[in-house]
């Protein structure tokens, strides 16, 4: 990357970006390379970034609605669709402004169309389909979680196939990814997602008190106390162990921990809603729960396919992504499972974990390059609040009845 890519890269704020202003200056030398705009409204975060083929971020911008939700308990998808309407234009706007293109440097608009929010998506496509019918701009339609799968291939390389866990606040799903589109799914969670579930903990435990914590997410205050805390104090049963399959379930789990928060609430005499003087064994407890839980299927996972031939037996690799990819006690579990069985881990940087327009426009970029779903027309599109991803073979998985070997004889994460 030459010295002004590497500048445009770091360029996401407005200030560093005067000199790029000018869009006519550009546009010459923009259209010798084939730039998408992504745009993506799936929950609460308004994003939108523009990248070229050659896998450069010119420019991208992000409305965060965290601090909004905090307050209120959770996301309130009226308040998120009011938040992304009063935002996307602004957002689209600095995005094109730091990358120094107009919308008619662009080869598509590549938008977030499935699953999420339905209020939330509605106001991403409306937006896009204004764009292009405005400017004649070729639209690409995106699956997030899709997206999520293929950004690792924006950071490092990586060749086809590849399995594919995703953990985030809405998604638990493990699949194969045989190429752009090609999706063979293995497992997911069958209730709420982990991140959604180590959330609700964390309201539960009323973190938001905790003097460490006031200003996190539910997630990241869980991480953080369970640091020093020890999960040792308890021991949750894991979901599903009668399953020989890769889906996941969560909700269980959560009343195991809040029974448990119940109980201690009791013994210590206080009442819900203020803080328990145990709070970081518990938040110590879950998250290990939640990581074995994670660990188990995903290794079940991996012998599936090596014992079918749909991962190479030598040098497969592992990509993990998703705002849950960024707990790093859950990714050291992940590395020690990976190193033990040979396979390579890759998760995209923090950043891109977590919903973004990045993702979105190298999603379109992808699609693309493959010629797959670039609308010319895009009449009748419709947002799809659910909606699988690739082909649906967990029956295989299942009917296979794969035992996972004990954990502690395979990894010595659980040592420490």
């Amino acid at each position: 990357m030459n010295s002004v890519s590497k500048s445009l890269l770091r360029s996401v704020n407005p200030g560093r970006a005067a000199w790029l202003r000018s869009c006519s200056a550009h546009s010459g030398k923009q259209r010798l390379r084939k730039l998408v705009l992504g745009i993506e409204t799936s929950c609460d975060d308004t994003g939108a970034a523009v990248v070229d083929d050659a896998g450069h971020v010119l420019g991208e911008a992000l409305h965060c609605q965290k601090e909004v939700h905090l307050q209120a308990g959770g996301i309130i998808p009226v308040v998120a669709q009011q938040l992304h309407r009063e935002n996307i234009e602004g957002v689209v706007k600095e995005a094109l402004s730091v990358s120094g293109v107009c919308v008619g440097d662009l080869a598509a608009i590549a938008t977030t169309v499935k699953p999420g929010l339905a209020l939330s998506l509605g106001v991403g496509l409306e937006y896009s389909l204004g764009l292009v019918s405005r400017y004649q701009t070729p639209f690409i339609p995106i699956h997030h979680v899709e997206a999520h799968a293929l950004t690792v291939r924006l950071t490092h390389h990586v060749e086809f196939p590849f399995l594919v866990l995703l953990l985030s606040g809405g998604h638990c799903i493990l699949a194969v990814a045989q190429g752009v589109s090609d999706f063979l799914l293995l497992g997911q969670t069958i209730d709420i997602a982990p991140g959604d579930m180590l959330d609700k903990v964390a309201r539960r435990l009323s973190l938001r008190k905790h003097p460490e914590c006031h200003s996190m997410a539910g997630g990241k205050a869980i991480e953080h106390l369970a640091q020093t805390g020890n999960r040792q104090q308890h021991t949750f049963r894991l979901p599903l162990q009668q399953y020989r399959n890769c889906d996941f379930s969560f909700s269980g789990l959560q009343n195991l921990v809040n029974n448990v928060i119940i109980q201690k609430e009791k013994e210590e005499g206080i009442r819900e809603g203020e803080l328990l003087s145990c709070v970081k064994d518990i938040a110590a407890a879950a998250q290990h729960a939640v990581a074995l839980h994670i660990i188990q299927r995903t290794y079940r996972a991996m012998l599936f396919c090596i014992k079918n031939s749909i991962l190479p037996s030598k040098n497969a690799t592992l990509v993990v992504s998703g705002g849950v990819a960024s707990n790093q006690y859950i990714r050291k579990g992940l590395q020690a499972l990976a190193d033990a069985n040979d396979f390579a881990l890759l998760c995209p940087p923090p950043r891109l974990c977590t919903d973004n327009g990045v993702m979105i426009a190298w999603n379109g970029i992808e699609r693309l390059r493959a010629g797959l779903g670039v609308l010319h027309s895009p009449e009748g599109i419709r947002y799809e609040p659910r909606a699988p991803l690739g082909i649906d073979i967990s029956k295989r998985v299942e009917e296979d009845s794969i035992k996972v070997p004990k954990l502690k004889k395979k990894i010595q994460w659980l040592a420490s």
